[in-house]
């Protein structure tokens, strides 16, 4: 059996039952189960959800994407090895320490496979927040030519590049295209400061403006956790995105969570520490993946410029990475979850039929 033949990177044809469309993000793709397979479902494993809570099958796939594109390589690499056990493994280890720590619970409610997660349907805030320790990617250039305003927080002058800032910075942004917000253009991936936020929390799905507070309070608490853990693996945590969102427990109680992925190489930059004390950055990210991409194309311009996209897609679509590329993103997303972990990343030889195995004998989700 051919490496190509361990990776998942078609999760979108799973014979899962679902009325709805599957979802395929770039990565996960979402089924959403049947009324009836909810309900069994919140009965039979006492699930902590309100008794007609939406469950979905959350299915992640070994693609690799990036400069919003999605990448390919060599002998029918249509990922990359190891890369989706890796995300998951990576994320239920942080969303277990919150739960433990006592600071939130996730959208997960059990996970039946390494690729696989049964969540429950959360009411998202609208809001991507990024949580910076270090000044470095596009804050950094940025910074460089002269900005010294973030979402609203100012920040002084003769900073380095890849230096820690002098506090957690958080700079929010908007999740999707909002409207009737002053200030605010309508579109996806805006900066927004904490005033936009506290002015008009319910445009970005807060029930309350406590909960501003609340979710400030979950994500630098959240930040703190993982970087205190990372730190003593010696690694370094620079920067991330949090999504929180709303969901209802059996008793009828509403609270917020963490929801999507958290302190993956996906959604962060982690640097390795004792390169770092050298003045060299490593990354263990999908930031490496980045650059080597830049440095693999004549033109990086393409992969920069957005007004470009169309070139950027052909790129994608019409050149097979080189093995090599494609290998050392699995190394970095295999070895930094073993070292968070403590455990083994193994591949396995035929992901999609183990998952629809499992689906099939132990939930009775599977159509036929």
């Amino acid at each position: 059996m051919s490496l190509s033949d361990k990776v998942l990177a078609v999760n979108n044809d799973l014979p899962i039952r679902t009325d709805e469309p599957i979802h395929s993000g770039k990565v996960r793709s979402v089924y959403w189960l049947t009324k009836e397979d909810s309900a069994r479902l919140i009965a039979d494993r006492n699930y902590n959800v309100a008794a007609d809570a939406p469950l979905a099958m959350m299915v992640i796939s070994d693609r690799i994407s990036a400069f919003e594109c999605i990448w390919q390589g060599e002998g029918g690499m249509r990922g990359v090895p190891g890369k989706g056990a890796a995300l998951n493994a990576i994320s239920n280890h942080w969303f277990k320490l919150f739960r433990e720590q006592g600071l939130a619970e996730s959208h997960i409610l059990e996970i039946p496979h390494p690729f696989v997660w049964i969540v429950q349907k959360a009411r998202p805030v609208m809001i991507e927040a990024i949580a910076r320790q270090y000044i470095t990617g596009s804050m950094w250039r940025a910074y460089a030519k002269g900005e010294r305003d973030f979402c609203g927080i100012a920040i002084g002058d003769g900073l380095q590049k890849d230096q820690k800032l002098p506090e957690l910075l958080i700079t929010p942004s908007t999740k999707g295209i909002l409207s009737g917000i002053p200030g605010v253009p309508e579109q996806d991936d805006v900066n927004i400061t904490r005033k936009d936020i506290l002015d008009n929390f319910e445009a970005f799905q807060f029930r309350s403006e406590a909960d501003v507070d609340v979710y400030e309070k979950l994500l630098s608490e959240g930040f703190d956790l993982i970087s205190d853990s990372l730190e003593a693996l010696d690694q370094v945590f620079i920067d991330t995105k949090f999504e929180f969102g709303y969901v209802t427990d059996k008793n009828g109680n509403e609270k917020l969570i963490y929801m999507d992925e958290v302190g993956t190489p996906d959604s962060s930059r982690i640097w390795d520490g004792p390169s770092y004390r050298e003045g060299k950055v490593v990354e263990n990210s999908k930031e490496g993946f980045r650059q080597a991409l830049l440095k693999h194309f004549p033109e990086p311009d393409i992969l920069l410029n957005k007004s470009r996209m169309d070139e950027r897609n052909a790129l994608a679509t019409d050149n097979e990475l080189p093995q090599d590329i494609i290998m050392a993103v699995s190394d970095t997303y295999t070895r930094i979850a073993e070292k968070i972990t403590g455990e083994k990343i193994i591949l396995s030889d035929n992901p999609k039929a183990e998952i629809i195995e499992i689906l099939r004998d132990e939930f009775g989700l599977i159509e036929g």
